[in-house]
């Protein structure tokens, strides 16, 4: 079993410490204030800024970045530290517009991140779909990544991405079989394209964790920006009406402090 720290930052960004790994999610160290064009005519404010300033992170091993095209998964601060970063895993078609070089993946690749004294880590890419169907060549590519090293007790560590809930995501979860399951939610959407959805709603994630039945969800992507369309109180009453079993799987973060979990 291993002990596994999360500290959220804020939006989807997490510090992620256990067996001396420091591995950090989708950086956005931004200030608030500032709005972010998404591409298609969408856009978005930033409301907060992060819990914990990039100068005070610390070194980091390597940095998952679900996508590079979205202000609100890499901002500009977090695109100035990649170069302190180890390793850098994204997209295949996201890399080679990095300021570093970046391992590239597809859905369903995988890489091995490996340290002196420390278990590997076997990271698989697996499928996001942003948005509605047929989206993809608007919305860009998007991966999650699922984490598994020697000693975990209850399945890998599963960081979904910007995904909305879709059959492949279904599919490939019941395939991992994740332990702790790391949710973007938030039901993004945009005036421009009204009751479309770009992340997952609480009802989403319900259906979700009833055909997985993960051992522990954190949410994060819920707050801090204008396109979120449900935060945590709008989670939260979907929670309220979801099976038992389910609701009780979700653990909030604390903003900036780092919380403990057994994988």
């Amino acid at each position: 079993m291993t002990e596994v720290r999360f500290t959220h930052i804020g939006g989807p960004t997490v510090l992620i410490e256990f067996e001396g790994w420091r591995l950090l999610t989708d950086p956005t160290f931004d200030p608030p204030g500032r709005t972010y064009a998404f591409g298609w005519g969408t856009s978005s404010r930033k409301l907060t800024g992060p819990a914990v300033a990039a100068a005070g992170l610390g070194a980091i091993d390597a940095v998952l970045l679900t996508h590079v095209h979205h202000g609100d998964n890499l901002d500009d601060a977090g695109r100035a530290l990649l170069p302190a970063a180890g390793t850098v895993v994204t997209t295949r078609s996201g890399a080679p517009s990095l300021p570093v070089p970046a391992r590239g993946l597809r859905a369903g690749q995988a890489t091995r991140l490996e340290a002196p004294g420390r278990p590997p880590i076997d990271v698989l890419a697996t499928p996001c779909r942003h948005g509605p169907p047929l989206s993809r060549p608007i919305v860009g590519e998007v991966i999650g990544f699922a984490l598994t090293w020697p000693g975990q007790a209850h399945g890998p560590l599963w960081i979904t991405g910007d995904t909305v809930y879709h059959r492949a995501l279904r599919r490939t979860a019941a395939g991992i079989r994740p332990g702790t399951v790391l949710l973007h939610l938030g039901g993004v959407g945009f005036p421009l394209t009204g009751p479309l959805r770009y992340t997952m709603t609480a009802r989403q994630a319900v259906r979700l964790c009833e055909a997985i039945a993960p051992r522990t969800v954190l949410p994060v992507h819920y707050e801090g920006w204008q396109h979120f369309r449900q935060g945590r109180d709008g989670i939260e009453r979907e929670l309220r009406r979801a099976p038992e079993r389910v609701g009780g799987l979700f653990r909030w973060l604390p903003a900036g402090t780092a919380e403990q979990v057994r994988l």
